[in-house]
């Protein structure tokens, strides 16, 4: 009878324990033992939810947890909880963990490893940025932890710093919660994920919902009173006053192990992985999840893309992969969509900023539409802009703000740009209609007929 080959997996969320449970559903506990380290007091959740939970929208802390610790243990999964992995040592194929409660350390060995170490919020060394009344957003630790500091706050101003999703969406649940805030944003625009003409469409819908948004300014520090508190953000040339003040900086990937052990990392400082996430080079090293980067395959390039939903795909992959079976991930087109009150935000593809830096030529087309029939009641408005190659007219981008019934107006160009469709291609899709849904040419099929007349324009 052969040996028991032991998994190992680092990380308890979503790619970690994805890869768990589908190993599991591929080899039985007689030949295929399974151990999980996570250090945090919570697996398989939802950090994409905790802006929602913190804003009220989501009423309990468990409703954005999958699957608890012990029900990943009643399926033969070894899950150790607030257990830390310090080292990975690929020579002698072990890692070196600590318990977080008593310090214990040992050396575990492993047959096949799992590295699903996640990402950490960027938090810039600035003076103050450890204060009191400063709060990052990536578990549910962050969450609760915000939400106590709220609830025992006595004034209403609130500075988020940051204005990419994290940031958008924690600044509705600052309002929601009776506080004056403002963003402090970096960039142009808010929303650097779109191209400043949509970022502004952003900005003019947050002002409209009376949150104060400061473009194109750094945080120079973080000001404390004489309590050692938060009292205000400061940049070269003002302070603005902050009882709290929540970072939506983004995030980068956790390799801080990977790097350690001489793993290969991308330029975006996440895991370089094979079609299989499989990690160049070690035949029996996966990664996945918010550690890794991915292809993008619009521009051919690497990327690090931060979602739950390529956390879970990758977990797939990975436990079909070492459980024994065959899986590939081929890449991304980069979606993303977010809500910030009643404005919906959704992009795919390349911005014009990504299409130039990989020597794309381009046209560009905006529209303006409704998300329903004019003349039906409930029609929104939304904006839609589109990008197409010069002299292909293949689709390269697509950028969505509106209202009720954008957002999710984004997967249809999802789809167009994973098939290498064009955009003339696109104005031949049969989607739904009937007035409730939509204009009879919906606002997605418009942009594309104004960019298949740019695209020949530009050719003449």
């Amino acid at each position: 009878m052969a040996a028991t080959e032991r998994l190992v997996i680092i990380g308890g969320d979503a790619a970690g324990m994805s890869a768990a449970s589908q190993a599991r559903r591929m080899k039985g506990p007689d030949e295929l033992e399974i151990v999980a380290f996570e250090r945090g007091h919570f697996s398989s959740f939802s950090a994409c939810g905790i802006p929602y939970w913190v804003s009220g929208d989501v009423g309990e802390r468990d409703e954005l947890i999958a699957r608890t610790p012990q029900e990943h243990r009643k399926r033969a999964i070894d899950l150790r909880m607030r257990t830390e992995v310090t080292e990975i040592d690929v020579t002698g194929s072990r890692v070196h963990t600590r318990d977080v409660e008593t310090g214990a350390d040992s050396w575990t060995g492993y047959d096949k490893l799992v590295i699903a170490t996640g990402a950490r919020p960027i938090r810039p060394p600035l003076p103050g940025i450890d204060a009191p009344g400063v709060h990052g957003v990536q578990t549910l630790d962050d969450g609760q932890a915000l939400l106590d500091t709220l609830a025992r706050t006595e004034g209403r101003r609130a500075v988020v710093i940051g204005a990419g999703y994290i940031g958008v969406e924690m600044a509705e649940a600052l309002l929601k919660h009776g506080y004056e805030v403002t963003i402090v944003n970096r960039s142009e625009q808010p929303m650097a994920t779109l191209d400043p003409d949509m970022g502004r469409l952003v900005h003019e819908a947050l002002s409209s919902m009376g949150i104060t948004t400061v473009s194109g300014t750094a945080v120079t520090g973080i000001a404390t009173g004489d309590d050692g508190r938060v009292r205000a953000v400061t940049t070269d040339d003002a302070e603005y006053p902050a009882d709290v003040v929540v970072l939506g900086i983004g995030v980068e990937p956790e390799t801080t192990l990977a790097r350690a052990a001489g793993l290969p990392l991308g330029r975006h400082g996440g895991l370089l992985t094979d079609l299989a996430m499989r990690v160049r080079g070690h035949g029996n090293i996966w990664a996945g999840g918010d550690c890794v980067e991915v292809l993008d395959l619009v521009s051919g390039r690497e990327r690090h893309i931060a979602l739950g939903t390529h956390a879970n795909k990758h977990g797939q992959i990975i436990g079909a992969n070492a459980g024994g079976g065959y899986g590939t991930f081929p890449g991304v087109v980069g979606t993303a969509v977010s809500k910030v009150c009643e404005l919906e935000i959704a992009r795919t593809g390349l911005r014009e900023k990504d299409a130039r830096a990989v020597g794309l030529r381009y046209v560009t087309a905006t529209i303006e539409s409704t998300s329903r029939a004019g003349y039906f009641p409930g029609a929104a408005p939304m904006t839609v802009k589109m990008l197409a190659e010069r002299r292909t007219g293949r689709l390269l981008g697509v950028q969505i703000v509106g209202r009720e019934g954008a957002g999710k107006r984004v997967d249809i160009a999802a789809v167009a740009l994973t098939a290498g469709m064009t955009v003339e291609q696109m104005t031949a899709l049969d989607l739904g209609y009937a007035p409730p849904f939509s204009p009879v040419w919906d606002p997605v099929l418009v942009a594309a007929r104004k960019a298949t007349a740019a695209v020949r324009k530009a050719g003449m």
